[in-house]
Formats: C-alpha cells, sequence, structure tokens
C-alpha cells in the first residue's frame, strides 16, 4: 500500500515540474545563457585589457628612451599619442611625461598647462606632484606672491610636499635678494629630521652659500622625469 502512495506522490510531482518547466523553462535556459555570456564576455575583456597594457607599456618604455636621449620633442610626440590610445592608468603617466619633455626642451608653458591641468582633476598624489613640476618650470618667472598662491594647496603642516615647496619659495627669496630669509627658511628645512634627506642636503648646502656670501649658485635644477609607475602605489620622495 505504502509503495502505491510512493508512486502517486512520484507522478504528482513530475506532472508539477513538467508543467514548471513548460511555463518557466524558457526564462531558466535564457538566464543560464546570459550568465555564460557575462562569464566569457568578462574573460574576454580581461584578455584585451591585458593586450592593451602591454602594448601600452612597449610604447612608453620607447618613449622614455626618446626621452633618455635627449630627443625631446619626440618623446613629447610620442606620450601624446600614448595619452590618447592608452589605459587610463597609461594615459594620465603619459601625460605627466610629456609635460616633462615639453619642459626639458623649452617649451615651459605648455608643459604647465599640461601639469596644472593634471593637478586640477588627479587626486591619487601625481596631481601633487604635477603642481610641484608647474612650480619648479616657474621659478624663475613667477613673483613669489604668485608662487605661494600655487603652492599653497601643499603647504599645510601634514603635506608630504610641504618640504619641496618651501624649498621652491626659498629659492625664489633668494633670487630676488631677500637673503636673510631665504637662508632661515633653508637652514631650517636642513635641521628638519622629517624632510627628505636628500632635499636636507640641498637646503643645507644653500644655507652654507648664503652664510659665506658666495654669488655663483646658478638656476633652477634641471627636471628629472620621475620612474613613475601608472599601476599606482606610493611614489618615493620626488626630487625636482
Amino acid at each position: 500500500m505504502t509503495d502505491i502512495f510512493h508512486e502517486v506522490e512520484e507522478e504528482v510531482r513530475k506532472e508539477r515540474l513538467e508543467k514548471l518547466w513548460k511555463q518557466y523553462g524558457d526564462y531558466v535556459i535564457a538566464a543560464v545563457a546570459v550568465i555564460v555570456l557575462g562569464v566569457v564576455g568578462y574573460k574576454l575583456w580581461q584578455a584585451y585589457e591585458a593586450r592593451q597594457q602591454m602594448k601600452a607599456a612597449s610604447a612608453y618604455m620607447s618613449a622614455i628612451q626618446m626621452s633618455d636621449q635627449g630627443r625631446n620633442d619626440m618623446a613629447a610626440a610620442a606620450f601624446e599619442n600614448i595619452a590618447k590610445t592608452a589605459p587610463s592608468g597609461y594615459a594620465l603617466v603619459a601625460r605627466f611625461s610629456r609635460a616633462d619633455s615639453l619642459a626639458a626642451s623649452g617649451r615651459a608653458s605648455e608643459a604647465v598647462a599640461i601639469y596644472m591641468d593634471i593637478a586640477g582633476k588627479d587626486k591619487s598624489g601625481l596631481g601633487d606632484l604635477a603642481r610641484i613640476r608647474a612650480a619648479w618650470v616657474q621659478a624663475d618667472t613667477l613673483s613669489r606672491a604668485n608662487l605661494q598662491a600655487l603652492l599653497a594647496p601643499l603647504l599645510a603642516d601634514d603635506s608630504p610636499w610641504r618640504f619641496m615647496s618651501r624649498e621652491i619659495l626659498a629659492y625664489r627669496d633668494f633670487e630676488d635678494g631677500r637673503m636673510a630669509q631665504a637662508q632661515r627658511e633653508y637652514q631650517s628645512l636642513a635641521n628638519d629630521p622629517n624632510a627628505p634627506s636628500g632635499l636636507r642636503q640641498r637646503t643645507r648646502a644653500m644655507a652654507t652659500l648664503i652664510r659665506t656670501g658666495v654669488r655663483d649658485y646658478g638656476k633652477v635644477p634641471p627636471l628629472v622625469t620621475p620612474k613613475q609607475t601608472p599601476a599606482g602605489g606610493q611614489q618615493g620622495s620626488p626630487t625636482p
């Protein structure tokens, strides 16, 4: 008797399943198809992104070599092309490197325009470095007041760029003949244990130079292109 009840239950269950499948089977198939296509599409996109990253990396290294060889105009053009076609990480760094190449080739106004555009848009840290670059490029031409306004966002006590910003302002004081003020600022930076070691060495040398009265001090240090990693990550202490 029990077996008969089980057989009836199985038949009822089977009929219900068949009814449900007829009613919703198409939707189930469609849902599975969407999931499969989504997974396949994601894998294809990952492969495409990897190819684009490799292509951008190769082009970027080629442009860096041009820059290292002093072919700054060609490097600037190469970086411009990368900025237009590469994935976002490489595109941003390529714009920065293009500005470096323009500055090195004497096209300061074009370089500053790019630096300031990056400074206004990027919040990852590269924007702050771009602001520092813009200030160094113009350190011989802008007034101290304008330089201070440019560097204002970086002069806060908790800013990692405050030391370099103060160095730029001290350089401007030095160029303008405000020797006592420049000497105090250089010496303050040289004595600050929180400042980067390279900056402390530079500012100590400048403080000594002012104190001894030597006048053959040259101009703004040349730009040195930072070794940037498009994928992000913390940079070391930058040098102008």
